[in-house]
């Protein structure tokens, strides 16, 4: 039986055969990331403004689960949220670039 590049139960982010293999890994990040979109959209308006570092707290754990895999973004939001506190100081404190987008930032500048 041929494996076809489909998807199961009409298009789920969740499971997708490719090469006769399910590729769950590959789209684990997905549920985070619309936990997180249902919160900036729903939750925050109703909350406020009450983090002290830019980008909020919210934006910075999406762009976490976009950049790097599941665990690492789990570890980077938590960290994040727990520096986030009355007696932080606040401030610019963006999300790591991951390895191999250092070593390209590093190889322009004409380091490496």
């Amino acid at each position: 039986m041929a494996f076809i590049n489909t998807a199961l139960m009409t298009d789920s982010i969740l499971y997708r055969i490719k090469d006769g293999r399910m590729t769950i890994w590959k789209y684990v990040n997905e549920v985070p990331i619309l936990l997180i979109k249902f919160y900036q959209v729903f939750l925050s308006p109703l909350l406020g403004s009450s983090c002290r570092y830019y980008p909020t707290c919210s934006a910075y754990a999406l762009e976490a689960f976009r950049t790097h895999n599941f665990f690492y973004a789990v570890w980077l939001t938590v960290w994040r949220i727990l520096r986030c506190n009355p007696f932080a100081k606040g401030g610019f404190d963006p999300v790591p670039l991951r390895n191999n987008d250092l070593h390209g930032k590093i190889k322009e500048r004409g380091n490496g």
